[in-house]
């Protein structure tokens, strides 16, 4: 993926982030024994960050110009690599022989087609960061519903685990057993993060628009996925997004690169788009 390992690392911690910028750009996750894919997916998310941190202007280092341009974009940008391309058939076409290799043959008798669907599965879970691409936006939805109703002064901080359960079951029909893989799941509310959970969804709109731009400009990307090649898309990133810092607004920088005004059109033809190839829907 182009992250630069002299310029940055690879740790453990509980909960997955990534840190830094420029020169020093750090990555963590988690690990699960039973369990490839929540690390896996969490590590080329905070990669996705790291790309942008680590490809930043070096002109303007150290000056606000030289940040980056929202949350939103950054998550566009974690995004963009965990789900468009590491959930993608053409990735793993390539990737799969390799993965079979450094897991000691537990992997040996699964063909691609199964396995793409299953790194795919759409099913409601707990946790957020291990939801499937079509339902995460409702992890999103249900904290930006009870950071505004906390603020207004609607609900109390008491009230916060029994409504959290109950939003949960309401939305994506799950049971919440505790409040570690409930509303404690995140570091974002005990760090003071609020109001940052929308980016989430936020960077899943940019997606869909830069996808859809990007189709038009490099056809071909996907055919070197296919063959383990990422220098094309991640070059586009670079240069439309990562490069540009804190040059534009978020919606002054996505009408530059797209020619149009964000939209979810883009990002609902995408989910369409591939759940229907997954699912073989008509």
């Amino acid at each position: 993926t182009n992250y630069d390992l002299n310029a940055g690392r690879i740790d453990e911690t509980v909960h997955p982030f990534s840190t830094g910028y420029y020169d020093d750009v750090r990555v963590t996750t988690n690990y699960h024994l039973d369990d490839f894919s929540s690390s896996f997916f969490s590590v080329l998310h905070e990669i996705g960050h790291a790309l942008y941190d680590q490809n930043m202007p070096q002109k303007h280092k150290y000056q606000p110009v030289g940040s980056y341009v929202s949350d939103g974009f950054h998550e566009s940008q974690s995004r963009f690599i965990e789900n468009f391309i590491g959930r993608s058939s053409e990735f793993w076409q390539y990737f799969l022989p390799k993965f079979k290799e450094i897991t000691g043959g537990i992997f040996e008798d699964v063909e691609l087609d199964p396995f793409v669907r299953a790194i795919n599965r759409v099913i409601p879970s707990k946790i957020r960061v291990e939801a499937d691409p079509v339902t995460y936006s409702m992890h999103v939805i249900i904290r930006h519903e009870i950071e505004k109703d906390l603020f207004a002064g609607k609900i109390s901080f008491d009230d916060l685990p029994q409504i959290w359960n109950s939003k949960m079951k309401e939305y994506l029909g799950v049971d919440i057993d505790n409040n570690a893989e409930g509303l404690l799941q995140d570091v974002h509310w005990s760090g003071g993060g609020f109001s940052s959970f929308p980016s989430y969804a936020i960077g899943n709109i940019i997606d869909g628009q830069l996808l859809w731009k990007m189709d038009q400009e490099i056809p071909d990307w996907r055919k070197d996925m296919q063959k383990g090649d990422l220098n094309k898309v991640i070059d586009w990133l670079k240069t439309k997004v990562h490069q540009m810092g804190n040059l534009y607004d978020p919606l002054e920088l996505v009408k530059k690169i797209t020619g149009e005004e964000l939209s979810t059109k883009y990002y609902l033809n995408y989910l369409r788009k591939e759940y229907s190839k997954i699912y073989e829907l008509k």
